[in-house]
């Protein structure tokens, strides 16, 4: 009783004998080479980092360093005296001095004193060489290596920005995060392109697997696999909190190795409760896509200038809408401008035909509406004027083609008992029109094909760290 009265009156007291050690906290340099917020001429910095040029002089060595808070470098001059041996292209370094002035109104570091984190040998198997320009298809063979190019270094930070963006938007319209599961028992797709997920090890296998099952099914008592989408699971959520989404990792078992397909990316799945009108599902996918856009004009533009720039016209456009049926028509009408032939009438458009129609609306995105229904998954809604036609939406981008699919669910439990696939044990799916059900509608966005359209990234390998595509998982 008598420590913690000392306590509530002495608090100050408490720490008054012991002393610490003075912490030098290293400065960002992003911190240092903001054009908005430059830091003070004078100011003694400790900073960390990459070699990423080297240019000797009679007196001094001239290092530009980067630590990945920014595109832009810091040059660091360097007493001869001061230079370490090892210093090349590629070695990391910590540098004490102070700023100071340097042409075209930028700052520089006044090194007082560098040390040598990690040397790099570029005559030893090191990729990357200064001042020099390399392919996608080259740094791609390096994944390890590849995010100390200042191009991907570029991409890195702006999927970073991006996702950030779609976040915050979702949530400034009141949607709420849900962690959906990557491991499923179901196929919500229906195609097929499932990975089959069991344990390697046999013996625990062996141990667990009944006469009743089969090995695939012996760990969960049931086939399982990783999963091809959140939205099953989404729907059952919005049943109870109206607005949701969920923003992870997809994978599909398909064997191609097109510049816009991976077996493993990233998507946004947004579900809304008491929806049974296309167009709030169009709305949304259209004010959030240029909600992003600007939020990223705005906060990072050094690394969109250094990508080259966002590769896109028609931020302040209105995205057209059109049926299915007239851009059949229009298709149809500019067959002979087409390389493959227009599909027959109900079938999926080629990527061809997707672009087509984006630059028949002079390159502004575009929502196709009312699909022939076998052309879309079970759950979608029959339209109301049209049995052969669902309530499902695509959206057509530059240099992707289809970016969003999406579309009223459907709510009618005997029309959904008559629709659900035999594959799979969606009971409990069925369950949810049962109590309580009201309309839902969702979308889904392909994370990196978004940023395929946006910077006009040829291959969507050259949008992630670490892109898995048939016949290569490597790292």
């Amino acid at each position: 009783m008598l420590f913690r009265t000392y306590l509530k009156f002495n608090r100050s007291l408490l720490f008054a004998n012991f002393s610490f050690p003075k912490c030098y906290a290293h400065t960002r340099l992003n911190q240092i080479c903001n054009d908005n917020d430059k830091a003070e001429v004078g100011t003694h910095v400790k900073v960390q980092g990459w070699v990423h040029g080297l240019r000797k002089l009679k007196q001094n060595v001239f290092v530009d360093i980067m630590d990945g808070s920014t595109p832009k470098v810091l040059q660091i001059v360097v007493p001869r005296s001061l230079k370490p041996d090892k210093l090349s292209f590629g070695s990391s370094i910590v540098v004490e001095g102070k700023l100071g002035a340097a042409s075209g109104n930028q700052v520089e570091l006044l090194a007082s004193n560098i040390t040598i984190i990690g040397s790099c040998d570029v005559l030893d198997g090191y990729p990357f060489a200064p001042r020099k320009h390399y392919s996608e298809e080259y740094t791609r063979q390096y994944l390890h290596l590849r995010p100390r190019t200042r191009k991907f270094g570029c991409l890195l930070r702006l999927r970073d920005r991006a996702s950030a963006a779609i976040e915050n938007y979702l949530r400034s319209r009141d949607f709420i995060n849900v962690h959906t599961p990557i491991l499923t028992s179901n196929d919500c797709e229906g195609a097929g392109e499932l990975f089959l997920v069991k344990p390697q090890s046999e013996s625990m296998m062996k141990e667990m697997k009944r006469t009743d099952v089969s090995e695939e099914e012996a760990y969960f008592n049931t086939k399982t696999f990783l999963t091809v989408s959140g939205q099953l699971h989404l729907e059952t959520i919005a049943r109870a909190l109206t607005r949701v989404y969920t923003f992870g990792p997809i994978f599909r078992a398909e064997n191609c190795k097109s510049r816009l397909h991976l077996s493993e990316f990233h998507m946004l799945e947004a579900e809304l409760a008491f929806v049974d009108n296309i167009d709030v599902l169009m709305d949304e996918v259209e004010l959030m896509i240029k909600n992003v856009i600007n939020d990223m004009i705005e906060k990072a533009t050094s690394d969109v200038d250094a990508l080259g720039g966002l590769q896109v016209q028609w931020v302040d456009e209105k995205f057209a809408r059109i049926t299915y049926d007239e851009a059949f028509n229009i298709l149809q009408n500019n067959a002979n401008n087409l390389k493959k032939p227009v599909p027959n009438f109900g079938s999926n458009l080629a990527k061809e035909h997707e672009l087509f129609l984006v630059e028949h609306n002079n390159n502004i995105p575009v929502f196709i509406i009312n699909w022939p229904k076998e052309s879309k998954p079970f759950y979608m809604k029959e339209c109301k004027d049209d049995a052969s036609k669902v309530a499902a939406m695509d959206l057509l981008v530059p240099t992707v083609g289809e970016l969003v699919g999406g579309g009223i669910r459907e709510d009618d439990y005997e029309q959904l008992k008559l629709k659900l696939p035999s594959t799979s044990d969606l009971s409990w799916y069925l369950e949810l029109r049962k109590y309580g059900n009201v309309p839902t509608g969702g979308f889904g966005m392909g994370f990196e094909r978004f940023l395929q359209c946006l910077f006009d990234i040829p291959n969507i390998k050259d949008t992630l760290p670490f892109p898995r595509w048939p016949h290569n998982c490597s790292l």
